[in-house]
């Protein structure tokens, strides 16, 4: 049996996610997999993600992964990764797309009116680069990591859920905006753990001992 299933759709930065995982994980199995049979085998499931919306649901669907990714995240130990937390909610305002509709809300662009700091600097938009992440719950994938630890984002669109209690985590560009969500077995991140270092490794190492209890 597959310790560690991370969902290959075609895209994503997979290599960097599957060897930090079996970085941090060296006596488990982690395979990179495009099998709905194998995502459905795994202990636990890891989908990252890098890519447009519209995209990454078109390879879902044409690899017939939609359904196994949706079952994996109802009934064990799940973590989403930059896109992999964005097509869990409704729709997404990148390429008017549809997402799996897990949960409730948008994805939504960082608005070009509000990209200026506190001085009245401009921002760029992706947001790229290291931010901190202050965590709302205390969740067992925190369990290690400060609260403000900065982790790495390379993103343009940012998760609105429409039930506020379901983040776990937040960050500011300039705004707040919700960069981890936490609901039962599943827990998905907007920055990406396998390029954030210690804390990075941490999160991951906590992932693979989680029995999906929160």
């Amino acid at each position: 049996m597959t310790d560690i299933a991370v969902v290959d759709y075609g895209m994503g930065n997979l290599r960097s996610v599957s060897k930090a995982l079996e970085h941090v994980a060296p006596n488990q199995t982690v395979v990179v997999t495009s099998d709905p049979v194998a995502i459905a085998a795994a202990t636990r499931v890891v989908f990252p993600g890098q890519g447009a919306m519209p995209d990454c649901m078109r390879e879902l669907d044409a690899r017939g992964l939609r359904e196994a990714v949706m079952a994996a995240a109802a009934d064990k130990p799940f973590l989403g990764i930059c896109i992999g937390l964005q097509l869990l909610f409704e729709h997404s305002e990148e390429g008017d797309a549809s997402g799996l509709g897990l949960f409730k809300g948008q994805v939504k662009r960082f608005a070009a009116a509000d990209m200026h700091d506190e001085h009245g600097a401009k921002l760029k938009v992706p947001h790229m680069g290291w931010n901190q992440v202050r965590q709302s719950v205390a969740h067992p994938l925190w369990h290690g990591i400060e609260d403000g630890e900065r982790f790495y984002y390379v993103h343009s669109y940012y998760v609105a859920p429409e039930n506020t209690s379901l983040a776990a985590g937040y960050s500011e560009y300039p705004k707040r905006f919700t960069s981890a969500i936490a609901h039962g077995n599943l827990f998905a991140v907007q920055f990406h753990p396998e390029k954030s270092h210690h804390a990075g490794l941490q999160l991951l190492s906590n992932f693979v001992q989680w029995d999906g209890v929160f």
